[in-house]
């Protein structure tokens, strides 16, 4: 047998195979990883997500993406995005958060033509999570006024959770024939019983888990549950007769992917996230699927509750922020005369904060 032949080979593979390898570390170096700017609760969602997202994009193209995670109160990192936050997508819990980055010349004006049902993925809602067994009895809105009632929900001019949960208490009022009056008084008094505004839904959850604060946390659903789940018996979700539909929406950011020549992997991460895979993932994470078969599937975790949507009190979502938590909005007027509560924001919020 000639060896010295066998030897040759042997070394010319060792060395294909060297190769091979610096190729591809070549490749995983220089890919350009997406940056997904989300909201506060999201970050088990899409860290499960890119796990799945990141091999099926290289079997299918052969190119390898990373995806970067951001995470804190919706609106901030809308702010953050337009102040010069690189996302080459972004998935917030608004779409008035994301017409944000359209007034900055961000993100087209039509981008909710981009992605099945106006670009949402999916949507929720906000619920109620209380101590174990219900001390309090909160079953309903109206219960969260009660003489001895602590609630813990986040600033609505920095997070989408603090602006639903103020959407869904005014809306509880107008949906059971109420006006306008007696849904802004109702609003008044639901704030004193505020004693901390926290940045964004996770803060929140901190201060209502961990340093054992107020009776109530008025939280999204997926955040109820992971809370409740993680207590070992210690928290229950109660769901409110009626609550809003919450829309999150997601898009890539047109003026980030341009730079970064990121927009075939943006478009396709987005994309993913309408596969029975991704439903399936938002779904076990406590997100209700547009998709419908899934969704009826996780019943027994996502029951039917009464959603109503926010053009029940405003026009849109922008006119909703605009009305609500604009400059002089109605959170403006009716904490005026709760502004000695603490809050828990490290820094002050801009008056101007969209």
């Amino acid at each position: 047998m000639n060896t010295k032949w066998l030897n040759t080979c042997a070394l010319v593979l060792v060395v294909a195979a060297v190769a091979l390898v610096g190729f591809k570390n070549i490749k995983r170096d220089e890919g350009h990883p997406l940056l997904n700017v989300s909201y506060d609760p999201t970050r088990e969602l899409y860290t499960e997500i890119n796990t799945r997202f990141i091999p099926k994009y290289e079997d299918e193209t052969g190119d390898w993406v990373g995806v970067e995670q951001s995470h804190g109160g919706s609106a901030r990192q809308a702010r953050a995005v337009a102040a010069g936050l690189a996302a080459d997508v972004v998935t917030l819990a608004l779409p008035s958060d994301i017409d944000v980055l359209v007034k900055h010349g961000l993100v087209a004006q039509d981008w909710q033509k981009r992605f099945p049902n106006h670009s949402q993925p999916y949507s929720s809602t906000i619920v109620f999570v209380v101590r174990k067994n219900n001390p309090k009895h909160i079953k309903d809105w109206p219960d969260l006024i009660g003489a001895d009632v602590n609630v813990i929900t986040p600033d609505p001019k920095s997070s989408g959770n603090g602006k639903l949960s103020l959407l869904a208490a005014w809306g509880s009022v107008i949906k059971r024939g109420g006006s306008e009056n007696q849904a802004r008084d109702f609003i008044e008094q639901l704030y004193k019983h505020v004693p901390v505004l926290g940045q964004g839904a996770r803060d929140s959850t901190t201060t209502f888990v961990l340093a054992g604060v107020g009776d109530v946390h008025l939280t999204w659903e997926n955040e109820a549950l992971r809370e409740v789940k993680e207590s070992r018996g210690e928290l229950e979700v109660v769901y409110p007769p009626l609550s809003i539909r919450a829309e999150p929406s997601v898009t890539w950011v047109d003026s980030y992917v341009e730079q970064h020549q990121s927009a075939s992997a943006a478009k396709a991460y987005l994309s993913y996230l309408y596969t029975d895979q991704a439903q399936e993932m938002f779904a076990r994470h406590g997100y209700r699927p547009i998709n419908e078969k899934i969704l009826q599937e996780n019943r027994n975790q996502l029951p039917e509750i009464a959603l109503f949507p926010v053009t029940l009190i405003a026009r849109d979502w922008n006119d909703a922020h605009t009305k609500f938590f604009g400059d002089n909005g109605i959170f403006d007027i009716i904490r005026r005369p709760v502004a000695g509560s603490r809050s828990a924001n490290t820094q002050p919020l801009s008056a101007n904060a969209p």
